[in-house]
């Protein structure tokens, strides 16, 4: 019951603040397309630790600005080597370990990996993630597990 009105308060703030609108018509409209989810939702029996990681929200709200920096760093780095063509790439595929305690984790990993420009996740699996690198560079962040480490952090490890 508790992770039903949980995300129906979720689903209800986000609704709202993607969509701006406070007439009468279009938030009880809104209140009940969100009803009509969670209903859907509880009636499927999908509500699990998993499907409303609200758990997770104090380690991704500390993991979320690094990633941004992160992110922000490796396309500078990537535009300077677009830029300067003297600058080497060395493209490589590398596997990284991957043995988070959950399918959330090891998603979140994935998914940063390929957010952070001059690198994308190519495969999956419980052990390791194999990455396509650009740079020698972003190959040796990867490798040195600081993303890997954050992300534990993050999903509660």
């Amino acid at each position: 019951m508790r992770k039903t009105i949980t995300l129906l308060f979720i689903l209800s703030g986000t609704w709202l603040l993607l969509s701006g609108h406070t007439s009468p018509l279009l938030l009880s409209l809104g209140l009940l397309s969100v009803t009509a989810v969670v209903a859907c939702v509880s009636r499927l029996e999908v509500l699990d630790d998993e499907g409303v990681p609200v758990h997770l929200l104090p380690g991704l709200i500390r993991y979320v600005p690094w990633l941004i920096g992160q992110v922000i760093r490796s396309n500078l780095d990537v535009a300077r080597r677009i830029v300067s063509p003297e600058l080497p790439i060395h493209p490589s595929v590398v596997k990284v370990d991957a043995t988070h305690h959950t399918e959330v984790g090891r998603v979140t990993y994935a998914n940063s990996i390929t957010l952070t420009p001059g690198t994308i996740s190519l495969d999956v699996s419980a052990e390791t993630i194999e990455v396509h690198a650009l740079t020698e560079d972003a190959a040796n962040d990867l490798m040195s597990g600081e993303m890997a480490r954050r992300v534990q952090r993050a999903e509660g490890a």
